[in-house]
């Protein structure tokens, strides 16, 4: 496709969004208007790349466009994710932690299961840290360090390294990573806690001990996406990855903080769903095969979790998005009780319901089955459903709608009635009509898609998270000086430094700290220019 500017011809680009579910892989291709052009949903291999091909195939060959005019293209995945929960292909780990004789009372990895603690080759303890103000706790004890580092040779290719309070001060970790890098090589992979995490040390070493295992798992996906492309002819493209916070990030951004692509396919569904009902303040409901995941939109970014998170029964305190997730999606099977009642899930049929669900000539009763039973949807042979009696389907219906409901008076802050946007290709089986609670119900178009779309769309972010002392440095120079590093942070991160903006500050007063302390958080984003490729 081209156009006509100034006489002169104009190639039309495209972006190409992916996001690789339990059950489907969505791709859809949108316009430089961001129009969507095409979208399909391919199923999940067992083997992520024949899925994610599978759906680039279909979707090229629906759009009928050249792979030439494809500039960028976002991928959602679960990888980490799958490795930390299965505790696969997680690289062997050296801990270095800066802050004896301070912490010695509780070592790295205490609280973890022992099937996940074997990632660790070996772990120290050495001097240094800082208090909460910013003043050293004791020298940094850089020959421990460099024994340490010493004893690492030929066992691992990844260290992380954490620091008392890294948060406030970082010098200890950053001659210390400078350290490893001149004992092991500079192509070791070295996870600093400070870039990572927030205040907490167990918690944010934690995140910085996953992310350094994660590395050898994001150097698989980064490449085999990139080969899988290259197999279609989408050689130019410029290739990037979805993380948590709704933005998106570069593929050697993605190599060094892999942690967190953890927990993108729900925000891709939370902007998708943004972006396709116009809405920027709202509930998402995604419903899948198996799971229905809700969030909030707020400003037009996924609201992020204020609690700690627990990964693999790893407890960490990096950034996620606020999000709830339940056993009921469009592969939930449907059981009729000794005593009439019914009960929907939590247990699924999965990928599979094209093989197993009543109106595809299967054996299992599926929310879908009930949903084509009640005239919600109009999917596979409504015949196959005509013995399901409907007082069963109207019970398990009921069933589906209590869950939402229940689900929905989980996130909102307020009593107040509030919208809902309800996404995903198992979306058919919430009854849109009326929900408790909610002042409207959008299912826009393309809903199927909206994880894909959400890659393709988003944007790249930085966020800068300190904490200051406002008697040291006057409030506002204080968060001129944090707005302008979040900018520099989007910037890195892959943003267009012009189109870069701050999207959220924080700035909460710290009462148990000395003195007029805050703990500022700024949080910035911008757009990806639909370069030539």
């Amino acid at each position: 496709m081209c156009r006509w500017k100034n006489g002169l011809e104009e190639m039309q680009m495209y972006k190409l969004g992916i996001d690789v579910g339990g059950t489907n892989t969505d791709a859809v291709l949108i316009d430089s208007a961001r129009n969507v052009v095409a979208e399909v949903k391919y199923p999940t291999s067992g083997d992520i790349y024949d899925g994610i091909l599978g759906a680039v195939r279909a979707c090229l060959k629906k759009s009928g466009i050249n792979r030439a005019e494809i500039s960028q293209a976002m991928l959602g995945t679960t990888q980490c994710t799958n490795a930390i929960v299965e505790r696969k292909t997680l690289a062997p780990v050296g801990i270095l932690r800066i802050g004896a004789p301070a912490t010695l009372g509780i070592p790295p990895m205490v609280d973890w299961e022992e099937d996940i603690q074997k990632i660790a080759v070996d772990y120290a303890v050495v001097g240094g840290g800082f208090e909460y103000d910013g003043k050293e706790l004791a020298p940094f004890d850089r020959e421990a360090a460099c024994r340490f580092f010493e004893g690492l040779k030929g066992k691992v290719k990844s260290v992380a390294i954490s620091c008392v309070f890294s948060t406030v001060r970082n010098d200890h970790e950053l001659e210390a990573a400078a350290l490893c890098r001149e004992v092991l090589g500079e192509e070791v992979h070295v996870s600093i806690s400070s870039e990572i995490g927030s205040m907490g040390l167990i918690e944010r070493e934690n995140a910085a001990i996953l992310n350094a295992a994660l590395y050898e798992v994001a150097e698989r996906f980064t490449t085999g996406f990139a080969k899988s492309l290259e197999a279609e002819g989408v050689a130019e493209a410029r290739v990037y990855l979805s993380q948590n916070d709704g933005t998106l990030m570069t593929m050697e951004y993605a190599k060094k903080y892999p942690i967190l692509t953890i927990a993108c396919g729900p925000t891709n569904s939370i902007r998708g769903a943004s972006y396709l009902s116009n809405l920027k303040d709202a509930i998402v409901i995604d419903v899948g095969g198996t799971t229905t995941d809700l969030g909030v939109i707020q400003a037009g970014f996924p609201r992020e979790s204020g609690v700690a998170v627990t990964i693999g029964g790893v407890r960490t305190n990096f950034r996620m998005p606020d999000v709830i997730s339940i056993g009921l999606g469009g592969g939930s099977i449907v059981r009729q009780q000794e005593d009439g009642s019914v009960t929907v899930g939590p247990d699924s049929v999965g990928y599979r319901i094209t093989e197993k669900a009543l109106v595809f000539g299967g054996d299992t009763l599926t929310a879908t089955d009930v949903a084509v039973k009640l005239g919600m949807a109009d999917i596979g042979d409504k015949s196959k459903v005509e013995k399901l009696s409907v007082d069963t389907a109207k019970k398990a219906m009921e069933v589906i709608r209590s869950m939402v409901e229940d689900s929905i008076d989980a996130m909102k802050v307020s009593s107040a009635d509030i919208d809902v946007i309800l996404v995903g290709g198992g979306s058919v089986i919430i009854p849109a009509d009326r929900l408790a609670g909610t002042k409207s119900v959008v299912k826009p178009d393309y809903f199927g898609t909206a994880n894909a779309i959400g890659s393709a769309i988003s944007k790249v972010s930085g966020t800068l998270e300190q904490l200051i002392n406002y008697d040291e440095i006057p409030r506002e120079a204080a968060l001129e000086r944090a707005r302008a590093e979040a900018v520099e942070l989007a910037v890195e991160a892959g943003a267009v430094r012009e189109t870069v903006e701050i999207i959220e500050v924080e700035d909460v007063p710290l009462a148990y700290y000395p003195g007029n302390t805050n703990r500022v958080k700024v949080k910035a984003a911008g757009d990806l220019v639909m370069a030539e490729p």
